[in-house]
């Protein structure tokens, strides 16, 4: 009986490098979001100006820490893996995309450090008396500042530099759909005059202002973030019918008129 000893094989297609590279990208932008708690894990540390001469747990303030190194990981690792698609739209500016990445992270580094050194001052300095007291009490504002101006700078200015650059990149290959980096690029200058506004004293962190220009850049962080685990690039993008000519073998010249078939590579 044929029919009786016929088997039937299911093969599942392979996941594509691009695939690979969009949810690796994808997976890494939602990581990025692991400094949300840090206001909490953070606020006994920042908000308390004695903190350095206290006696309570710096259980909360290390894992913030903890959080702020997956993310500064994260941030450099969406450069990282953007970086071969986003060159075939524009090397330069996709370059410059992957620098300032490179620079977020090391801005977050250093505020890191800075409230690492005031938990170990806490811990291995105690409770001390006098003159000693406030010198130490001093150089806590020193360290908590440090790490303010690192948040400032790292986490919330170059966010919107980096929309503007990806952004663009993401709008002209239609990678994505075009609305996600609209909505960076309209966030990006709204959020970039936030933080000059705090460097001279118009608006406080804590603002109206701030808010409102803080949420387009995270919603356009978080929509790419999920577009790209979910659906990945875009298969009808002129960068993605390069790539599949070049996988078949097809060398492809991608220029400002679109793909264009030259030469064919293989039989």
């Amino acid at each position: 009986m044929a029919s009786a000893n016929r088997t039937t094989t299911t093969k599942r297609a392979p996941m594509d490098s691009m695939r690979k590279t969009a949810l690796a990208a994808g997976v890494l932008y939602l990581l990025t979001f692991l400094s949300i708690p840090r206001l909490a894990l953070f606020g006994p540390i920042l908000d308390n100006p004695n903190y350095i001469l206290g006696a309570a747990s710096d259980t909360g303030v290390l894992v913030g820490v903890i959080l702020e190194m997956i993310v500064a990981l994260a941030i450099v690792g969406t450069g990282v893996a953007l970086f071969p698609v986003l060159k075939r739209q524009n090397e330069g500016i996709a370059l410059g995309f992957v620098s300032a990445r490179l620079f977020e992270t090391g801005v977050i580094v250093v505020g890191i450090i800075s409230l690492l050194t005031v938990v170990t001052l806490r811990q291995d300095v105690g409770v001390v008396a006098g003159a000693d007291a406030a010198a130490l009490v001093t150089t806590g504002h020193a360290l908590v500042a440090i790490q303010n101006w690192t948040f400032l700078i790292a986490q919330t200015l170059l966010p919107g530099i980096n929309a503007i650059l990806l952004g663009y990149l993401m709008y002209r290959s239609r990678l994505v759909p075009r609305i996600i980096p609209l909505v960076g690029l309209v966030g990006a200058p709204l959020i970039i005059s936030s933080v000059i506004g705090q460097m001279f004293g118009v608006n406080e962190p804590i603002s109206v202002w701030s808010g409102i220009a803080v949420l387009p850049i995270a919603l356009w962080e978080f929509a790419l973030g999920i577009w790209l685990v979910v659906k990945g690039f875009n298969r009808s993008a002129p960068l993605m019918s390069g790539h599949a000519a070049e996988a078949g073998g097809v060398a492809v010249d991608t220029g400002p008129v679109g793909p264009r078939t030259l030469v064919p590579t293989r039989g």
